[in-house]
């Protein structure tokens, strides 16, 4: 429980061209939808090395969090990875404009590494709590790895969260 803010704290770390981390987002936005206020989610960042254009994608996903819409463009994202693996950075200029955000000030963003110290520091502060792979979760402490295997992981972060809420 976050005490100054009286709410649950999942922290997710995950790679933005990984498609168990796509798998993923359904869970999460259920889980947003069920509890709410009650939880907060904190998207982190923990690029893979496989994935030629995660670190891209990750600075991008700062740039629309920079202009307001970093949620929206995390969930998009993820609904392309095929395409984010096949075209490269091209798809975080272009996803930009559909929603609406500064494509050219994504593209500056790029160029110019203004967010990478905060990628960086997730990825460092993942790798400090032992993640190895993506998606893993933090909650009350407890650390779940997803991957390719999400079955069930909703349901036991849900009890997590239920057990916070209520002693808080």
């Amino acid at each position: 429980m976050n005490e100054t803010s009286g709410q649950a704290v999942l922290e997710v770390w995950c790679d933005l061209q990984c498609p168990d981390c796509r798998r993923a987002e359904g869970d999460l936005s259920a889980l947003g939808e069920r509890f709410g206020a009650a939880l907060e989610i904190r998207r982190r960042h923990f690029p893979l090395p496989g994935h030629q254009h995660a670190l891209a994608a990750a600075q991008a996903a700062e740039e629309a969090f920079a202009q307001g819409r970093g949620d929206d463009y995390w969930t998009a994202l993820l609904g392309r990875t095929v395409e984010l693996g096949r075209r490269g950075e091209p798809v975080l200029l272009e996803l930009a404009g559909e929603l609406g955000l500064d494509a050219e000030e994504f593209e500056t963003a790029l160029i110019d590494g203004r967010h990478l110290l905060q990628v960086d520091a997730d990825h460092a502060e993942g790798k400090a709590l032992g993640v190895t792979g993506t998606p893993t979760y933090l909650i009350d402490g407890q650390r779940l790895d997803g991957g390719t295997s999400q079955e069930g992981l909703a349901e036991r972060i849900a009890g997590i969260v239920e057990r916070l809420v209520a002693a808080g």
